[in-house]
């Protein structure tokens, strides 16, 4: 019996050197989706990004603080200029973070562990940016900037 054939991805990760540039060079990291409840991984990660010395922008639609840092409803409403936008949302609203980052001139799109859009990818890399996805940024800094 024949197998059925795969479908094929249309996405890749960027190389590590990029990655590692990219985490070296940064300064401004957008978490989306970032959560106020301590227990979440969102807010672990943002609390280790912070640790990591990078100053983090929370974006939640509600919150007002979270990890002490001012929080935004939106990237629109993000007053400095964005690096990396790490998303923790789901799949579905990828690609209108993605058009958020570009609109909002960011260098790159994050999209945490489990989360894969190949809408979002496309349309991240036709403008330019770097878009890693189903990756933790924690973890890779960790692994890539001992």
């Amino acid at each position: 019996m024949p197998s059925t054939p795969q479908k094929q991805s249309s996405w890749q990760h960027p190389s590590d050197d990029v990655i590692s540039s990219l985490l070296r060079d940064a300064r401004n990291i957008a978490v989306v989706g970032c959560s106020p409840r301590p227990v979440r991984s969102s807010y672990k990660i943002a609390a280790i990004l912070i640790e990591h010395g990078y100053h983090v922008m929370p974006v939640h639609p509600i919150a007002r603080t979270i990890l002490d840092q001012p929080v935004y409803p939106d990237l629109h409403d993000i007053p400095v200029p964005v690096d990396i936008v790490n998303v923790f949302r789901r799949a579905e609203f990828a690609p209108a973070i993605a058009e958020a980052a570009v609109a909002i001139g960011a260098k790159a799109l994050w999209l945490q562990q489990g989360i894969i859009s190949e809408e979002a990818y496309r349309i991240a890399t036709d403008h330019g940016l770097i878009c890693v996805m189903d990756q933790c940024i924690a973890v890779t800094h960790r692994l890539l900037l001992r």
